[in-house]
């Protein structure tokens, strides 16, 4: 009996190791990835280096080397994960609206949403806009934009039923158009400016939108001001 004790007792060693090994595998990589996104937001995709990856992250770069072979395998990586919270992100904001819903709650409510995503994860920006990213993260991002902007026409639509199909695309490429413009003068300020650019981004949004909605939505106020909050 103690003899199966003490194998039983082996086996479950044996069995935890490799978990344990696991888990601070996955710990390590978050841990590249946080520095990752630190020194690309800071110097850019095209400036950085592993070296600079693994002294953000306080590792030597061989420890760097036994998870990732280069910095296009790190940006790839990352990328590929922000893009998933990205999707979620945009579930979340562009979710049919209600109709007692009014035009500048709904624009405050996706615009809050879409910003607070980008201002927690500044380096999304970067690796989606910078020039020279990775092939494989512009093939991502571009399959990425266009489910979003069938989600913004899908949503659309049911704001505005009449509208032709041509129509709708083209309004769909002015409000991701407008928001991304917005977006890039919103990270390049912080505190109450960055503050106020959303507003004026909300407002921008919300101008355009209430003559072709009309008075389909709520009680929009068709004069396109938002309250400061």
């Amino acid at each position: 009996m103690s003899a199966n004790r003490e194998k039983d007792g082996q086996d479950g060693q044996e069995k935890e190791q490799p978990r344990r090994r696991q888990a601070r595998g996955e710990r390590r990589i978050a841990q590249l990835l946080e520095a990752a996104a630190a020194v690309f937001t800071t110097t850019g995709y095209s400036a950085a280096s592993t070296n600079a990856i693994a002294r953000e992250a306080g590792v030597s770069p061989g420890t760097l080397y036994q998870f990732f072979p280069n910095k296009e395998a790190i940006a790839i990586e990352l990328g590929g994960r922000l893009m998933r919270q990205m999707r979620e992100t945009y579930g979340e904001a562009l979710a049919p609206v209600d109709p007692t819903t009014s035009l500048e709650e709904a624009v405050t409510a996706a615009v809050d949403r879409f910003i607070t995503f980008n201002c927690d994860h500044p380096v999304f920006f970067t690796l989606m806009h910078g020039p020279d990213v990775p092939g494989r993260i512009a093939e991502d991002h571009d399959a990425l934009h266009a489910t979003l902007l069938s989600r913004i026409e899908a949503l659309l639509s049911s704001l505005l039923p009449d509208a032709a199909p041509a129509d709708l695309t083209r309004t769909a490429q002015m409000c991701l158009g407008l928001y991304k413009a917005g977006l890039e003068l919103v990270l390049a300020h912080e505190g109450a400016e960055r503050e106020a650019y959303v507003r004026e981004l909300k407002n921008v949004l919300i101008r355009y939108l209430a003559p072709l909605v009309g008075d389909r939505m709520g009680q929009a106020d068709t004069t396109g001001s938002v309250p400061t909050p």
